[in-house]
C-alpha cells in the first residue's frame, strides 16, 4: 500500500507515531460533514462536481454560521468577533 501511494506521488494522512487523538478534530469534522452535508439533504447518488460544492459550502456554514455548544452556543465567527474585543 505505502509503495503504491509513493510511486503515485500521493501524501499519506497518519497521526504521529503513537497518537491516534491527532486524528480525532478532523475525523469529528468528517462525520459531521457526512451526517449533515449528505445524508440531511439525501446525496448518495453525486457526482465529483455536487460533492466539491456540498464540501464548499459545508466548510463555510461550518466556519460562519453552525451554532456550536462549546463555543458558548455562538457561531466561530460570532466567537472569533468576540475574542476581538
Amino acid at each position: 500500500y505505502q509503495k503504491e501511494i509513493k510511486e503515485k506521488s500521493i501524501t499519506m494522512s497518519m497521526s504521529r507515531k503513537g497518537m491516534p487523538a491527532d486524528n480525532a478534530p478532523i475525523e469529528s469534522f468528517h462525520s459531521s460533514l457526512k451526517t449533515e452535508g449528505f445524508y440531511l439533504h439525501h446525496l448518495t447518488n453525486t457526482t465529483t462536481a455536487i460533492v466539491e460544492k456540498t464540501v464548499r459550502e459545508y466548510i463555510d456554514y461550518y466556519n460562519n454560521i453552525r451554532i456550536q455548544l462549546k463555543l458558548n452556543s455562538q457561531s466561530p465567527k460570532e466567537f472569533r468577533q468576540l475574542a476581538v474585543l
